[in-house]
């Protein structure tokens, strides 16, 4: 009896299931899915958003960290590579200028050169000199003249072991004795305190004009012949005067000396060390 209970119950089971699995092949148990699904996939939606929310709660604060510390290494790197492009173009600036020193001096064969840095100015208004960093220990000497590619700087009035004062001849203390390329008159440059630069005690009787080229004359025996120094830009001429004066342009741009060439192998005349 019990056993064909069991069977009975069992080939119930087995039909009620053929049943259910028919009517779901053919669409009819839709509607009753929907329907009994339907919590069940509200509840296991917000299980999942609380479970989503609990997890970025809990690695939000390293995710900060782990991207606070990124960007303070992409911060330093951006640095580090600032300081390398600034000192490749302070590299390629400084190697121009050397190049087109190398290219004077090769055009100048009778001087010997020495290259050296500029490093530092005087600040007084009064007088205007440049220290570069070359002084006895390299054989450099007072009155050795100083240039640059485009033409005179002035000359050493002062050497240490390491560093040197280099005068130039745009402080007013200073005078050079010049000549006027093609009137080929004579005259002593002499910087203004406004700034401006003269060449003075030229003869009334020379014909001066604008453009024309200054050089070192040597007169003097402070400075080699034939340096470039500028060109006139003005002249100043009085019929009473015994003198005329030419304002000129120098071709060296004082506030802008980075590397200048010391002429070795001239050495002034002995007496003439402090005069033009």
């Amino acid at each position: 009896m019990k056993y064909s209970s069991r069977v009975f119950y069992a080939a119930s089971l087995i039909l009620i299931a053929t049943g259910l699995l028919a009517l779901s092949l053919g669409g009819f148990l839709d509607s009753l899915q929907d329907f009994a699904l339907r919590p069940i996939s509200a509840v296991q939606s917000w299980t999942s958003l609380r479970f989503a929310a609990i997890r970025d709660l809990t690695t939000s604060p390293r995710d900060i960290a782990s991207l606070r510390s990124r960007n303070a290494e992409l911060e330093a790197e951006t640095a580090r590579l600032k300081e390398q492009v600034v000192s490749l173009q302070e590299q390629l600036a400084e190697t121009k200028i050397l190049a087109v020193l190398v290219n004077y001096a090769r055009n100048q064969p009778e001087n010997r050169y020495m290259a050296a840095d500029v490093i530092g100015s005087d600040t007084s208004p009064f007088l205007r000199s440049i220290w570069i960093g070359r002084g006895s220990d390299d054989g450099l000497a007072h009155g050795m003249p100083v240039v640059t590619e485009n033409g005179l700087a002035g000359r050493i009035v002062e050497v240490r072991a390491t560093m040197s004062r280099i005068e130039l001849i745009s402080d007013p203390e200073v005078a050079v004795n010049v000549r006027l390329q093609n009137c080929r008159a004579d005259g002593i440059l002499s910087a203004q305190i406004d700034g401006e630069i003269w060449v003075d005690l030229i003869p009334q009787d020379k014909e001066i004009t604008p453009g024309e080229l200054v050089l070192t004359s040597g007169m003097g025996g402070n400075y080699p012949t034939d340096i470039p120094i500028g060109k006139v830009i003005n002249i100043r001429k009085r019929d009473y005067e015994i003198f005329q004066q030419a304002v000129i342009e120098p071709f060296v741009d004082f506030n802008k000396l980075e590397i200048v060439l010391v002429i070795t192998n001239f050495r002034p005349l002995p007496e003439t060390i402090g005069s033009p």
